[in-house]
């Protein structure tokens, strides 16, 4: 539609005679509110002199900047090119201007500091313009300003406070009849509803805004829209369905600009539903495996081309995956995005995590956590300390079998979960803190820990947490938990034996031993893994209570 461009620097002075005409600025701000797109490219590719000859004493300069952010949030050009206009403004130039004027330029500043992820700033700015609503007469910039802090607060996963805005900036829009505007701020309020479990509504609230949107050439936003249906059907396990709205919207993307950053976005979500697709096969595969073995049992065969094919699609969707991350990562680092790149090592992470790559994984992870936490973003260091309690999780299994001590990373592995949990309690993303409940419970009930009442409690934690909420991927983990804590209402077999009297040949002595081994360990764990405070709890010396940890296997004989 347009030349891409990154904003380049342009020169400092501007000939006296190049005015920004009022009539030019009633023509920018038309086409924005009706979403001619292509039309207002075009005519700001048209005054290409004002961008490159940029005078910020000229008349109209700041109400022009302020339009300018609003074209470059709808996909002209880059941010870069606002920001090198704002840096124009001198302390002196924005004390001389008008007040309208001025909330046009802080409008601006706030558009900047939201495309660098810099939620807290941008959100200062747009609470100023709303601070003032009562001065200005300008019904656009107030509706703006609360669809912008409404996407500030869904970024920090602040859903109700964010739904609150998004419906104030729709409604002013509807009020000024701009029909098209208020169907883009739609969306988001979409996604909000979709967030807090309101499924049927959001689907609804998409369809009306594209059944408007459809008669513009607002390719961003229709983009947006089957990005929407494309997560919706991701968390609803339609997965065939999630790609079709993926690559519809990349197309949509490209329209735009080959290399917008939603692009990225669409490519790394559809790799994410294939790696999903992948697991399903995975659990195909193994199933497979499984009923060969019982046939060479039996002294039977069986055909293994199912498990030929399975394991060929496994292998192609591992591959698309990556290509996939591989383009969204580049488009990604041209924004300097720390969100998108942040993801895409998560996804890069699970992929390795599925075949077995530990070090691979965990270096994705902490890659994630790091570009997460320069943004403080909240969500994104919570899934990444959900993936490491899972690669901690697999090593103790891993400890276990090789019969080594498997201690340092089932403390981790707590450690991870109990983190993500307390970072995802300072959002409202639902889902993500049901999955950190999740992944505590698998923690709790691994083959190290065994403490099933702990399990249980977080397994009724996750399933409150996970009403009204898909948790895609989370749905075979909640199935393992409740596996697992149903076991916890079973009684030991041995302490069943004993009840009924049934005792063997073993004396009371060894009775008291066996016993000892079955409860010490419990009790330790219980007791933050203190023996001091276990010899005390149970009136017994510390020695002992070495000695008998160190026969079952929970501590090394020399640990003190």
């Amino acid at each position: 539609m347009h030349r891409v461009d990154t904003g380049d620097t342009p020169a400092r002075k501007m000939p006296p005679s190049v005015q920004i005409s009022d009539e030019f600025l009633v023509q920018l701000k038309e086409d924005l509110v009706c979403r001619h797109v292509a039309d207002g490219f075009s005519r700001l590719d048209e005054h290409q002199h004002l961008l490159s000859s940029f005078n910020p004493e000229t008349s109209n300069a700041a109400l022009f900047t302020g339009y300018l952010a609003q074209w470059v949030d709808l996909g002209f050009r880059r941010p870069a090119l606002v920001k090198d206009i704002l840096a124009r403004f001198s302390r002196e130039v924005r004390a001389r201007l008008p007040l309208h004027e001025y909330l046009h330029l802080r409008m601006a500043e706030g558009m900047i500091a939201m495309a660098e992820e810099s939620t807290e700033e941008a959100i200062r700015h747009f609470d100023f313009v709303l601070s003032l609503q009562a001065e200005t007469d300008d019904q656009e910039v107030l509706s703006i300003a609360n669809f912008w802090k409404g996407r500030c607060l869904r970024m920090k996963g602040e859903y109700d406070q964010a739904l609150v805005f998004a419906v104030k900036g729709r409604d002013l829009a509807l009020k000024l009849g701009h029909l098209p505007m208020s169907a883009v701020m739609r969306v988001l309020e979409s996604w909000l509803f979709f967030q807090k479990g309101n499924v049927n509504q959001a689907v609804e609230i998409l369809q009306n805004a594209e059944a408007i949107l459809c008669q513009t050439d607002d390719y961003l936003t229709l983009g947006n829209i089957h990005s929407s249906y494309g997560r919706i059907a991701r968390r609803q396990a339609r997965y065939q369905h999630a790609i079709e709205s993926f690559t519809t919207a990349i197309a949509l993307y490209r329209k735009l600009d080959p290399r917008h950053r939603n692009v990225a976005r669409s490519l790394n979500n559809m790799a994410y539903v294939k790696r999903l697709i992948a697991l399903q096969l995975r659990r195909k595969i193994d199933a497979e495996a499984a009923r060969r073995r019982k046939a060479a049992a039996r002294g039977t065969a069986a055909n293994g081309r199912q498990t030929q094919s399975y394991r060929a699609r496994f292998e192609q969707l591992r591959r698309e995956a990556l290509a996939e991350l591989n383009e969204a990562q580049t488009i990604y680092e041209t924004y300097g995005n720390h969100h998108g790149l942040g993801s895409v090592q998560l996804n890069y992470g699970y992929l390795h995590l599925d075949s077995g790559e530990l070090e691979d994984a965990e270096r994705e992870s902490e890659t994630a956590f790091h570009l997460a936490d320069a943004r403080h973003d909240l969500i994104l260091m919570a899934r990444s300390r959900l993936l490491r309690c899972m690669i901690e999780n697999v090593r103790v299994d891993e400890g276990i079998s090789e019969n080594t001590d498997p201690d340092a990373h089932a403390r981790l592995a707590q450690d991870f979960a109990q983190e993500a949990i307390e970072l995802a309690k300072h959002t409202e993303n639902r889902r993500l803190l049901a999955y950190a409940y999740i992944w505590h419970g698998l923690t709790y009930s691994n083959r190290f820990f065994d403490d099933l009442e702990s399990a249980r409690l977080c397994h009724d934690q996750a399933v409150t947490m996970s009403k009204g909420v898909h948790a895609e991927g989370a749905w075979e983990d909640l199935k393992t938990l409740n596996a697992r804590v149903r076991r916890a209402g079973s009684v030991n077999p041995t302490l069943r034996a004993w009840s009924q009297g049934s005792v063997g040949d073993k004396t009371f002595q060894q009775i008291t031993e066996e016993f000892a081994e079955l409860i010490i360990p419990k009790v330790w764990e219980r007791e933050g893994r203190k023996i001091s405070r276990v010899a005390t709890r149970l009136s017994i010396s510390p020695k002992k209570v070495r000695r008998i940890l160190s026969r079952a296997g929970r501590r090394k004989p020399a640990e003190q």
